[in-house]
């Protein structure tokens, strides 16, 4: 069964591209446009991995990753965070929340995000 990755960002364009990587590469891709709908599907759909922007309409990535944090039935769930945010406070900020990885968005191509998501959910 395929593996199933929910992307949480709220540029249509990247994570469009994202998307069609994932499933080109044989996984489920599912998509949220802000954090609340990104906490919500989390739960509903249970997926094996989130890639998580930090800059989000409404609650923000942090707040998802704290609040994730904090409910038993998706704590155990990773998270990558995909971010232009790349300051080091961030990425500490970002990884003591729980992230397994952080990438800068503009450091990486949809192909090496995907050998991070194939290293994550091995």
């Amino acid at each position: 069964m395929a593996k199933k990755i929910l992307i949480v960002e709220d540029d249509r364009f990247l994570r469009e591209l994202v998307v069609k990587k994932l499933v080109n590469e044989g996984y489920d891709a599912l998509e949220a446009v802000d954090g609340e709908q990104g906490l919500q599907k989390t739960k509903e759909e249970k997926p094996d991995l989130v890639l998580l922007d930090l800059i989000l309409p409404g609650i923000d990535g942090f707040e998802v990753l704290a609040l994730k944090k904090d409910d038993p039935s998706i704590s155990g769930t990773p998270v990558i965070i995909l971010s232009n945010l790349g300051q080091k406070e961030d990425v500490e900020k970002g990884l003591g929340l729980g992230a397994v990885d952080y990438l800068i968005k503009a450091h990486f191509t949809p192909g090496e995000i995907i050998e991070k998501v194939r290293n994550v959910l091995k």
